[in-house]
């Protein structure tokens, strides 16, 4: 059992509860499940000495830790299983429509007995949302439009699930003797960010060990096929896919099934052309042969081993996983173009942070000391400003900015890194940065961001200006989407990347997981712009520190070197960015 597994527990169990009317205890059961996903340790195991250990974890109560007690030995909680029964409604489904929360969901659940998207979708095209006190035509447009979205993102997983699943399963199958290389591979390898399953290479010569601890694996919930070299399972919602094959094919299976498809038809046709069998089984010298089709290994195997050991046989070098999207990347290797890409290591320090001055959960110097402790050169605390689309009372007024400045100061001097003080401003609908001109002015750095009116369609405009704002220094998860939740701002990236080079504005690529704003193909279009990029975590608690990995992935899929990325550069060089 994860400590995942308990978190979207208590994060279902909020949702309802908020469902039915319930007042403050969705917010502690959400506090609970963020804590609880955090926790170093296992959660099961406090479980195991009882509620009071587990009421150790920071904003977790006795009557929540009770609840993760009686979860851990019976599998089920029975206030969730009454909350289940009064609204039978697939709740995660349906709050995955922009638009709908779990408020929502119990109201038309209530008036119009929706269940599911099915009938969700039905109502809205039935017009009868708008019937429903509260809700109007407009309303019942946003989610007629946006169920398809629901759907698709029902189908796919977000990279940051899939990935750490897929590390548990590595390390799980490393441990046996029969392995002798294990690795991911797919769309996970090559760091989309989403995914439909989780694939593994397992090098071995004993496939049934291989498929044997496998379905050993904690995390399986159940077995949807196995044989003697391949078997599939459904671990925490996720198809999970595992094949065996020889060591010595290892390199070509890994190459052939980390794909993609374009990228694997460019480097087979370069094979054919040289009289050479590219497959998942190596590379075979057909030239001699009568009948190139008359098996997968027929010729003279020349290369297989090991991935480089395949380019090579048709003079390629060994593409990272995350260029090999038949978008440019073989001609650029025969051009010597190939870019040396941005690694985690490169990366001096975070430039978008919050504190518990706004939604963070620690404070300045906490954060200031995890950064030291993550490595980093330089920290910047960003907390919210107040604006448009923040919503309660976590953004800072002007005067309480002024206020944190006189704080930070006051913790700069003992700090193991520089510390920039700024502060994450609010674009809003028509572009305008919301917070005080003389104070932007007298601040270190400034994120400007969007987070209202992201339902506005085509937004370059509107983002332009912002960018081209002489105090803006990075502009903050352009889009504003969420993976799987909201699609975001429509945006000509390559025109919003030029208005950025002219103006020396950084587009932050946000390495938060639900986030990886932007994505790939948008950050092509800023490096080949000439615009700076900032890769930052948006981290609201020490732990999101590491989630720096998946920002720089994402920078690597859009060809990012580190000259390209603002916070791999020194502090000089920063600070001469910065003004």
């Amino acid at each position: 059992m994860r400590n995942d597994e308990i978190a979207a527990l208590l994060e279902e169990f909020a949702d309802r509860l908020e469902a039915t009317g319930v007042e403050y205890k969705p917010s502690a059961y959400r506090r609970a499940a963020e804590n609880v996903r955090e926790y170093p340790g296992a959660v099961e195991g406090l479980a195991a000495e009882g509620p009071e250990a587990v009421a150790e974890i920071d904003r977790v109560g006795d009557a929540i830790a009770a609840k993760i007690v009686a979860y851990v030995e019976t599998g089920e909680i029975e206030e969730l299983e009454q909350l289940r029964a009064e609204l039978p409604a697939d709740i995660e489904a349906l709050t995955r429509v922009e638009g709908v929360g779990p408020k929502t969901v119990g109201t038309l659940y209530e008036e119009l007995g929706v269940e599911d998207l099915d009938d969700l979708q039905q109502a809205a095209e039935n017009e009868q949302i708008r019937t429903v006190k509260g809700f109007g035509a407009k309303t019942e447009q946003n989610i007629r439009e946006n169920v398809q979205f629901a759907r698709e993102a029902d189908e796919r997983t977000r990279l940051g699930d899939a990935r750490p699943l897929a590390e548990r399963l590595l390390a799980h199958l490393r441990e046996s003797p029969a392995v002798e290389r294990a690795e991911t591979a797919g769309s996970i390898r090559r760091w989309r960010d989403t995914v439909g399953d989780v694939d593994v290479l397992v090098a071995t010569t004993d496939g049934p060990a291989v498929v044997d601890r496998f379905q050993s694996w904690d995390a399986v919930d159940d077995v949807i096929e196995a044989g003697d070299q391949k078997a599939s399972v459904r671990a925490a919602g996720v198809r999970v896919d595992i094949r065996a094959v020889d060591p010595d094919e290892f390199g070509a299976a890994l190459q052939y099934f980390t794909g993609s498809m374009d990228h694997n038809v460019v480097v087979r046709n370069r094979a054919i052309d040289r009289g050479l069998k590219l497959n998942e089984y190596g590379v075979f010298d057909v030239s001699e042969v009568e009948d190139p089709d008359a098996g997968q290994r027929v010729g003279q195997r020349v290369a297989g081993a090991t991935e480089a050991d395949v380019y090579a046989a048709v003079d390629l070098p060994q593409f990272p996983p995350e260029l090999r999207e038949g978008t440019g990347e073989v001609d650029a290797a025969d051009d010597g173009e190939l870019p040396e890409l941005v690694t985690v290591a490169d990366v001096r320090g975070d430039l978008h942070t919050h504190t518990d001055w706004s939604d963070g959960t620690e404070s300045i110097e906490e954060m200031v000391t995890a950064a030291a402790e993550a490595g980093y050169d330089y920290h910047c605390v960003t907390d919210h400003a107040a604006g448009p689309g923040v919503f309660g009372d976590i953004g800072l007024t002007d005067d309480e900015i002024r206020d944190q400045m006189e704080a930070v100061a006051e913790v700069a001097p003992d700090a193991e890194v520089d510390v920039y003080h700024g502060v994450e401003a609010n674009i809003d609908a028509d572009g305008v940065v919301t917070t005080d001109e003389e104070l932007l002015a007298a601040l270190d750095l400034v994120v400007a961001s969007p987070h209202a009116a992201l339902q506005q369609g085509e937004a370059t405009d509107r983002l332009i200006r912002a960018v081209e704002h002489p105090e803006v220094d990075i502009l903050g998860h352009p889009t504003g989407r969420l993976i799987n939740e909201r699609p975001g701002l429509e945006v000509d990236f390559q025109q919003l990347a030029a208005a950025a080079a002219d103006a020396d504005t950084a587009l932050e690529v946000n390495a938060n997981p639900a986030r990886l704003d932007l994505h790939g193909e948008a950050v092509r279009a800023a490096v080949e712009a000439g615009a700076p990029v900032a890769v930052d975590t948006d981290a609201h608690s020490p732990a999101e520190f590491d989630n720096v990995r998946y920002g720089v992935h994402t920078a690597r899929r859009g060809w990012a070197e580190p000259d390209d990325v603002v916070n791999t550069w020194d502090n000089d060089r920063l600070q001469s960015f910065l003004g």
